[in-house]
């Protein structure tokens, strides 16, 4: 993206928040940078220099302003960098949680390469790009929970309390306690807000997630989305409701989840969409979007879940897979104490799956073919395949469809809500076939090239017009 003086300019005397994380303005004279929707007095023109992203804000030395905090700012969607490559690290980037070294292995490239890569498509470095993502991880758990100092250089992926403490002095000149302005009172939940930009249509997102939603592990009421949830040794549950006056959505966790915040806010953005740019998409959508304004592609909190759910939903009703869905889960998950009583279950896990017969899966009332299916898939993922945002879309979908009872339904519907790909289209879909009146998948998947590269809220666009239609 190339930014233009004077948009950034008109965007930033409005306050305009549909550009809220598209770009940061940078100050001068202070040595701030900031949102465009920050409500401080705006800068002189003169004195006013626009970033793409936070990092390359922090790298000109610029420090993060503490009224509008640039880390509650949405994010950028996938498919702002054409390279598979940069998508699949910057996602794993914005985490925290591996170094560079690790990235680069896991894409079988050298650090050099990826440093090529990451900085043509975003501007700065790997290294410049995780250490700005970290810092703003700590700095959010610095304002929004009473963790320990200690804790937080843990939780946002810093290796030790010293090297945390140097970096923040360094980038932001003041220690990790001063940024503590406030105490956060001890509790045994943890609040904090994320950013989107309007419109955003949180009816319709959990009007989607309600019916789909599985017994025990999630449930959604008055508004409001909870699941139960699980990061590695941690568990514990999230909650998720909409504030429209403030274009965020508040996200209520357990504190048992509060070391993993960073991971977990890369999970919500992903399952409500919050990164999106409703504005662009309905340029491309055109009047196919004019019907649900901000409408968005659901994603979801685990891509293994979401991939068991897809399959026991083959040829069944989404009321039938939802029911099988419990039942699967009931069967093989875990128990989980919670103060919600439709909280119950903690979601099987991939290796322990792989571990189950096909008979014992088939006993929730599947045929064996589909057990079959389901075994296959989690001997895959134990094996190392990631269902989840980055992924890059091609290699993903071709280890799908090598699977036992995986097509290409099953494949692009995982790449919309597991893997965030705005792209995924399920032109063998038979609602998408009903809402567009065409009879072959090669005719819709022609239809579809003028949605291109937003065909997954095309899908949605097309589902809601016939919810619309009953």
């Amino acid at each position: 993206m190339t930014l233009d003086y004077e948009a950034c300019h008109r965007a930033l005397a409005a306050h305009d928040s549909r550009f809220d994380g598209l770009f940061f303005v940078a100050v001068k004279t202070t040595g701030i940078y900031c949102r465009p929707v920050c409500t401080v007095k705006p800068p002189k023109r003169e004195n006013c220099t626009f970033y793409e992203n936070a990092a390359m804000a922090e790298s000109a030395g610029y420090r993060p302003c503490l009224k509008c905090r640039p880390e509650l700012a949405p994010g950028r969607s996938i498919i702002d960098s054409s390279n598979t490559l940069a998508n699949y690290a910057l996602r794993r980037l914005e985490r925290g949680e591996e170094s560079v070294a690790t990235i680069a292995q896991k894409l079988n490239i050298t650090p050099r390469h990826l440093h090529r890569v990451v900085h043509a498509a975003i501007g700065v470095s790997p290294v410049e790009f995780l250490q700005t993502s970290r810092l703003l991880h700590a700095k959010r758990l610095l304002a929004d929970t009473a963790m320990p100092i200690g804790e937080v250089a843990m939780a946002s992926g810093f290796g030790s309390l010293r090297r945390f403490n140097d970096a923040f002095r360094q980038h932001y000149r003041l220690t990790p306690g001063k940024m503590r302005r406030k105490r956060v009172s001890e509790a045994d939940i943890l609040t904090f807000t994320l950013g989107y930009r309007p419109p955003y249509d949180w009816e319709s997102l959990i009007g989607f997630l309600a019916p789909r939603a599985i017994k025990g592990v999630e449930h959604v009421a008055d508004g409001v989305y909870r699941r139960t949830w699980r990061h590695r040794k941690h568990s514990g549950w999230f909650a998720v409701r909409n504030l429209p006056e403030k274009k965020s959505v508040e996200v209520s966790v357990s504190a048992s989840l509060a070391c993993c915040v960073p991971a977990l806010i890369s999970v919500i953005r992903n399952l409500c969409d919050l990164n999106a740019e409703p504005d662009v998409i309905a340029q491309t959508l055109g009047p196919l979007a004019s019907c649900s304004p901000g409408l968005r592609v659901p994603g979801c909190a685990d891509g293994f879940e979401m991939a068991i759910r897809a399959i026991l939903g083959q040829q069944v009703s989404v009321t039938g897979a939802s029911t099988l869905a419990g039942r699967f889960a009931a069967k093989f998950g875990e128990p989980i104490e919670t103060p919600f009583p439709e909280l119950t279950t903690l979601t099987p896990q991939a290796q322990d799956i792989a571990a189950t017969s096909t008979e014992e899966i088939a006993t929730i009332g599947i045929p064996a073919s589909r057990a079959r299916t389901i075994k296959a898939l989690a001997e895959a993922v134990a094996d190392g395949l990631e269902l989840r945002p980055g992924a890059p879309p091609e290699c993903l979908a071709s280890s799908l469809t090598a699977l036992p009872g995986i097509g290409d339904w099953t494949a692009q519907y995982l790449l919309m809500r597991a893997a965030a790909w705005p792209d995924a289209f399920p032109s063998g879909d038979l609602g998408i076939q009903k809402a567009l009146g065409l009879n072959t998948p090669q005719e819709i998947e022609a239809a579809s090239q003028a949605w291109r590269p937003w065909r997954s809220y095309a899908a949605m666009h097309l589902w809601q017009s016939l919810k619309e239609k009953e």
